[in-house]
């Protein structure tokens, strides 16, 4: 009988300071997320220096959560998994430089992770068997990008965004509607009662074949239906209540119908009838509901990520450490960060 795989997930990549504990890539045996989405509220969005700052504040009580609640301590880890890219510099810094201290004080193996690749291992932790390939989506504020899956570690890129990511274009398009940080989920508030056909934005599919994404001019049209027909108000307004929640439904249903239909696309053309969908933006009922309805058509299997690990969380980076730890995949400790 193998001995027991035993992971310390670190994430720093952004806004939120996290840890976890997990066996045997799946078993979660504890998780800790600090977030600091109201530091960056009065200010529409995340500030880079504010992130550092916090990281540095919260990386030690995170961890100590994290062990504490799972009731390991670090002589009975396997190894410490931590983000290393993409994401903010100063934010990986903390992370990474946490990792590093306690992999060499308790001389455990380091796992550097690819946080778009946890993402998408937070997916596959939500089937109790793996059938590759798949196609998978990574969609949120800052990604929104469409692979094939060949493994958990084993991913080849189809078509990403060439300008703002889906979960972007929904916190842009909120605050020209003067909706609260974050965007995204207070569209999806203020859009619930919504008809996501009153207002028709057209759908950003680009040419026929392409598996790109675009959502600059979607956001545009958005700006321009808030100023009125031709443009002519000088700043735009809120529109009144009685237009909000259809405003937002459509506006939403614009975006989550053009991941949808990508999604399909994409399975059409590599044939693979398994489709994957992780990120912070898969929270979106919206957008569960609009690949799930494409995909009973097209005769697709969808696979999202748990809600409560769409998020930037350390559960899917522990989860793929334990996957890189299979295979050999350690990391030295001089170990690097990148922001892309």
């Amino acid at each position: 009988m193998t001995e027991a795989s035993i992971i310390l997930g670190i994430e720093s990549s952004c806004d939120e300071t996290a840890a976890a504990v997990v066996q045997d890539g799946r078993t979660v045996l504890s998780s800790s997320v600090h977030s600091q989405i109201a530091q960056h509220a009065k200010w529409g969005g995340v500030v880079p220096e504010i992130a550092g700052r916090s990281h540095l504040e919260q990386i030690v009580p995170t961890i100590h959560s994290a062990l504490s609640e799972s009731g390991v301590d670090g002589s009975a880890l396997s190894a410490i998994a931590v983000t290393s890219r993409p994401g903010l510099l100063g934010s990986l810094l903390v992370g990474v430089s946490a990792a590093k201290a306690l992999a060499w004080a308790w001389e455990k193996p380091l796992l550097d992770v690819h946080h778009i690749e946890a993402h998408i291992y937070a997916a596959l932790m939500s089937l109790s068997e793996w059938h590759f390939p798949y196609v998978t989506l990574v969609v949120s504020g800052g990604h929104t990008s469409l692979y094939r899956t060949d493994s958990p570690l084993e991913h080849t890129l189809l078509g990403c965004t060439r300008d703002d990511a889906a979960g972007e274009a929904l916190d842009k398009g909120a605050a020209m509607m003067d909706l609260s940080y974050p965007g995204g989920p207070s569209i999806e508030k203020e859009g619930a009662s919504g008809n996501p056909k009153a207002f028709p934005f057209k759908l950003p599919l680009m040419s026929r074949d392409s598996l790109e994404f675009s959502f600059s001019g979607l956001k545009t049209a958005l700006l321009y239906t808030l100023k009125g027909p031709g443009g002519k108000r000088t700043d735009p307004t809120r529109p009144e209540a009685t237009n909000l929640a259809d405003l937002c439904a459509s506006f939403e249903h614009a975006v989550t119908e053009t991941l949808a239909q990508k999604c399909m696309r994409a399975c059409e053309q590599t044939g693979i009838p398994r489709l994957l969908v992780g990120g912070g933006v898969a929270r979106n009922t919206r957008l569960r509901n609009r690949v799930a309805h494409h995909a009973r058509q097209h005769d697709v299997l969808a696979t999202f990520a748990p809600p409560e690990f769409c998020t930037d969380n350390a559960v899917m980076v522990a989860g793929l450490g334990h996957a890189k730890l299979l295979q050999g995949q350690s990391a030295s400790l001089d170990l690097d960060v990148a922001a892309r």
